[in-house]
């Protein structure tokens, strides 16, 4: 299964220098306004150190790891929902995606001109969020004009139904509230997001910009905790980069690269901990299949079934499933081989009412009867 974040903030926050560092390509990154018009896409790999420690022990013809597309759009200024700065076009191009990955500048540098002038990342938070906000509500306007007559008038059912979800969603937006905190049904939950891709109704991750000085100090970097408490409010998460110094890990080999965070004094680059965070906030976790011909992380909803897991690699297997054989990866992890933890036992063999844990190695037993 495809996962899609977009990438967004205001014009020269770092957005385009951390596109580049995630996906090491090089997409223009100018100290203007506006550099980036056309959305810029790049797939990653998931960092996953249980698929390299499989790939390890299985030696396989390949290796392939679970993914995450980013979409990196041009900077959002003020009135962005109503066309300023041709707005209204880049919003268009995140609203297919699963997640929003909002960049805010939290470093000084008078070289790097700000629109707004200071640098303040709440102020440039809110900006961002109601820009986010009015371009749902002008998609749900326009919804509702569609519906609220034949609902009042002509007693369309499924018109009386959508202004049930319609109705909350416009009050809240027009409060200046986003779409994910109103309270609706599962089913009109699913609704909403297979209808109307509200910008506001996809989770996000707060990604604060530092300088490389704030960041080896950073919960004394002033702007990083006010975006902290302001994320915790929300209950969303704030993960602290320099995107600088990731756009030169990301030129760096393996082997430099590490030697290079243990300077840092950390074991993580930020974009691995964005791409890791990226990947959970959806609620999603990774079974594995292994075997001398490929190694392979699988992206799965958690409270997905095994037939439902069997299905992510093809659909032939979750209709003709028969069974799972699972193991854990801690326990192939702590026996070291295949045979270790059939011979301890730890090898299950599991129906279509199990359901599969982050970490499962599976092997699917499927039988599908051509016509």
């Amino acid at each position: 299964m495809g996962l899609k974040a977009g990438i967004v903030g205001l014009p020269n926050v770092g957005k385009s220098t951390l596109f580049n560092a995630i996906t090491n390509s090089h997409v223009e990154a100018a100290n203007y306004p506006f550099a980036t018009i056309n959305p810029n896409t790049g797939v990653v790999n998931v960092p996953d150190a249980r698929l390299t420690f499989l790939s390890d022990l299985f030696k396989p013809e390949r290796t392939i790891p679970a993914t995450v597309e980013f979409v990196d759009i041009a900077g959002l200024v003020k009135g962005a929902s109503k066309g300023e700065g041709l707005g209204n076009q880049f919003l268009g191009h995140i609203r297919q995606c699963d997640a929003i990955i909002e960049v805010v500048r939290c470093f000084e540098n008078k070289d790097i001109i700000h629109v707004e002038d200071t640098v303040d990342p709440i102020r440039d938070i809110e900006i961002i969020n109601l820009e986010l906000v009015m371009a749902d509500l002008e998609t749900i306007n326009k919804r509702v004009e569609k519906c609220e007559v034949k609902a009042r008038v002509a007693h369309d059912k499924e018109c009386i139904y959508e202004m049930g979800i319609l109705t909350p969603l416009k009050e809240a937006l027009e409060q200046g509230l986003p779409a994910r905190g109103v309270s609706l049904s599962s089913d009109q939950l699913q609704f909403c997001l297979d209808n109307y891709h509200l910008l506001t109704s996809k989770s996000i991750i707060y990604v604060a910009n530092v300088g490389e000085t704030d960041l080896a100090d950073i919960e004394n970097c002033e702007n990083y905790k006010k975006v902290k408490e302001y994320a915790a409010i929300e209950g969303n998460q704030v993960i602290p980069v320099c995107a600088g110094i990731e756009a030169e890990l990301s030129e760096l080999s393996k082997e430099e690269r590490e030697m290079y965070l243990a300077d840092l004094g950390v074991t993580e680059s930020g974009l691995d901990k964005v791409i890791k965070a990226t990947y959970k906030l959806l609620n999603l976790s990774t079974f594995f299949t292994v075997g001398s011909d490929e190694c392979r992380a699988w992206t799965f909803k958690n409270g997905y079934s095994a037939p439902e897991c069997a299905g992510v690699i093809h659909t032939d297997f979750q209709k003709g499933f028969i069974c799972a054989e699972v193991y854990s990866y801690d326990s192939i992890h702590e026996l070291g081989s295949e045979q270790a933890v059939k011979e301890a036992g730890k090898l299950r063999t599991e129906g279509k009412g199990y359901y599969p844990k982050d970490g499962d190695v599976m092997f699917f037993r499927f039988n599908v009867t051509k016509k």
